[in-house]
């Protein structure tokens, strides 16, 4: 049996707050520490032999339904990520893309985005993609819509030339962390056939040998694409 090859994986990075929260912190302090396992597993990615493109669910557009002040730090956080982390992507040739719509962030936040992808677009060791005030569903309407103005009779082959996330390919394997066990509305498209993994373990502890666990293990599922 040919084994499975993880080449695009995508997360949902779940648990911050929780994980805060049991610690007597405030939960700003679990997204902050998020931010640095996003370094930690972007950078192991980068040096995988299998992985081509990590797709990391960062801010989905039900996210601005929290409070006003959580936001507002997400955002200070996404920007100083942004800013902090270009050498990360540089060095381990990583080359940073989004997914979402991104007309709602400030100017200067989508200047850094704009800058950011421009900066690292030669690079082929890892694509990762920040998926920001994205929506799965959002995405397919917004793909259907754009079908119907051009009055062209939708298809599945182009639904799927037209939703945005496509262009990096369906996604082998899904994981979330924080122990829930749903898809919140993430990449619905691309992983209609993506084997998923769900672990109790909050995002800010969770570690390269998680992630190396994940994908041994996934290697050994059999995948049957909807045959017998």
């Amino acid at each position: 049996m040919q084994k499975n090859i993880a080449r695009h994986i995508a997360i949902i990075m779940d648990g911050n707050g929780r994980w805060a929260t049991e610690r007597g912190l405030k939960r700003v302090k679990g997204h902050e520490k998020g931010a640095d396992v996003v370094r930690t597993i972007t950078t192991y990615a980068s040096n995988h032999p299998e992985i081509e493109v990590l797709t990391l669910y960062a801010f989905s557009t039900e996210n601005w339904k929290r409070p006003k002040m959580e936001v507002e730090f997400l955002m200070k956080l996404l920007s100083n990520y942004l800013k902090k982390e270009a050498p990360t992507y540089i060095k381990n040739e990583v080359r940073f893309e989004t997914i979402g719509d991104l007309s709602k962030f400030s100017s200067g936040l989508q200047k850094q985005i704009s800058e950011l992808k421009e900066m690292t677009k030669h690079f082929k060791k890892l694509t990762q993609v920040l998926a920001l005030n994205y929506g799965s569903q959002d995405e397919i309407a917004r793909a259907a819509e754009k079908l119907r103005g051009e009055n062209k009779q939708i298809t599945p082959q182009l639904l799927e030339e037209n939703i945005e996330s496509s262009k990096f390919g369906p996604v082998d394997l899904l994981i979330r962390t924080g122990g829930e066990q749903r898809l919140s509305n993430f990449l619905l498209w691309q992983s209609a056939y993506a084997e998923l993994f769900f672990t109790q373990t909050f995002w800010p502890d969770f570690t390269p040998d998680d992630l190396e666990t994940i994908i041994e293990n996934y290697k050994l599922r059999e995948r049957r694409f909807g045959g017998i």
